[in-house]
């Protein structure tokens, strides 16, 4: 039997911990830290019922005998107990963003340096089938080196980071590292050189407003009229929310956070660069979340939501359509892989594809966007190491105690 500690178990861990089960690899959840524990046992008998409930994670990890665990807390928890869970060296499932400030973000570096746990970090896409065939093309060498990226992510359930708790980017970082940093993750996993410089833009255009802070959608007087209601998702597109409607806020609300676009321009070693765009009210058939890849000999285009890949040759005139059967499966077929690699470091047979050095990256990258936001500069990606020795450099030094 794989023994299983699990921190936060949401919605995001429960598909997570599901698609493991579906491997009938003998895995059982046996150690829950978790504030609505008891809950959730009665919700998830079958799964949680052997699982002890533990109010610490430190006094988890020194009671259970663990074979690894598993981290699905909200986004600002993420790396304080990651630290927690490195020390110990157990292999770790990990959500991302894996840290949402610089101080998380060093505290988090330092712990990987000591520690030996490996580590496989929520980044579905880079593993995803079409993204492994697209990385199949590229170093196969039709299309000649990348010499440049046009990036996309023009999400259609957009609303559910206006409405709930995602709304507060105190808690979650901010819209960088809730969704590009899966997108700099795939166009790093892609190109295979480590980003220099980065500058980025954002806007906040349409989810603000006027009405009051706190004003829920149920108690609204202009629920009929309002295309963000409850209401109206479902009467006007047809649409419902997992997330119990009651709950929400308003969209249009003075206490509305994150922006709802944003753009990077990211510069590579070699002197290609990337630029990426993410979108939060595109609806319906505008949804997009993919890249063109445009090299000398020839431009690959890509798009999750069409489940294909076209390849077009600058030199021949031939083009080349690959389609893919959509399975059902989470985030198209990531899941599935994640779940593969977590099954394979846990029972020492393998390695992950979705390393700690790349969700640490990934985050550097999303935070230096976020810096260039605010000051309109450009950013260079140092060393983290580099910068976390330049940090205390300048920090303000302690006077030496009087003899």
């Amino acid at each position: 039997m794989i023994r299983l500690g699990v921190i936060g178990y949401g919605r995001r861990m429960q598909s997570v911990l599901a698609t493991i089960d579906r491997f009938r690899a003998d895995t059982r959840v046996v150690a829950l830290v978790d504030p609505r524990a008891e809950t959730l046992r009665a919700q998830f008998p079958d799964r949680l019922a052997e699982a002890r409930v533990y109010d610490d994670v430190d006094h988890m990890l020194d009671q259970e005998k663990l074979d690894g665990v598993l981290i699905g807390t909200r986004c600002s928890l993420h790396a304080p107990y990651a630290i927690r869970v490195l020390a110990r060296d157990l292999p770790l499932f990990l959500e991302k963003p894996v840290a949402t400030s610089w101080e998380q973000l060093y505290a988090l570096k330092e712990a990987a340096d000591r520690s030996r746990s490996p580590v496989v970090v929520s980044f579905p896409l880079r593993v995803s089938a079409m993204c492994q065939a697209v990385r199949e093309i590229v170093d196969a060498g039709v299309i000649g080196t990348i010499e440049h990226v046009q990036a996309v992510n023009n999400v259609p359930y957009g609303g559910g980071y206006y409405h709930g708790w995602m709304r507060d980017d105190a808690e979650t970082g901010g819209l960088w590292l809730q969704k590009a940093t899966h997108d700099f993750d795939y166009i790093n996993a892609l190109v295979r050189q480590r980003p220099v410089r980065i500058a980025a833009m954002e806007s906040k255009t349409v989810f603000r407003g006027e009405m009051p802070a706190g004003l829920r959608c149920v108690d609204c007087p202009r629920q009929e009229e309002c295309p963000e209601s409850p209401y109206n998702l479902f009467y006007l597109q047809g649409l419902t929310s997992a997330v119990e409607p009651n709950d929400w806020q308003c969209s249009f609300a003075v206490d509305t956070g994150n922006h709802d676009s944003a753009s990077a321009l990211i510069a590579y070693e070699s002197g290609l660069h990337a630029v990426y765009t993410q979108n939060f009210y595109a609806r319906r058939a505008a949804a997009a979340r993919g890249a063109t890849l445009i090299g000398y000999r020839g431009t690959i285009r890509f798009d999750w939501y069409q489940d294909e890949i076209v390849v077009i040759h600058h030199h021949t005139g031939r083009v080349e359509r690959h389609r893919f059967e959509s399975t059902g499966e989470g985030h198209h077929g990531g899941d599935r892989e994640l779940a593969h690699d977590f099954l394979q470091i846990v029972t020492g047979r393998g390695t992950s594809r979705a390393p700690l050095a790349a969700g640490i990256l990934s985050a550097q990258m999303c935070l230096l966007a976020r810096d260039s936001c605010r000051t309109s500069t450009f950013q260079e990606v140092r060393d983290l190491t580099s910068q976390m020795i330049s940090r205390d450099a300048r920090a303000p030094q302690s006077p030496a105690a009087s003899p």
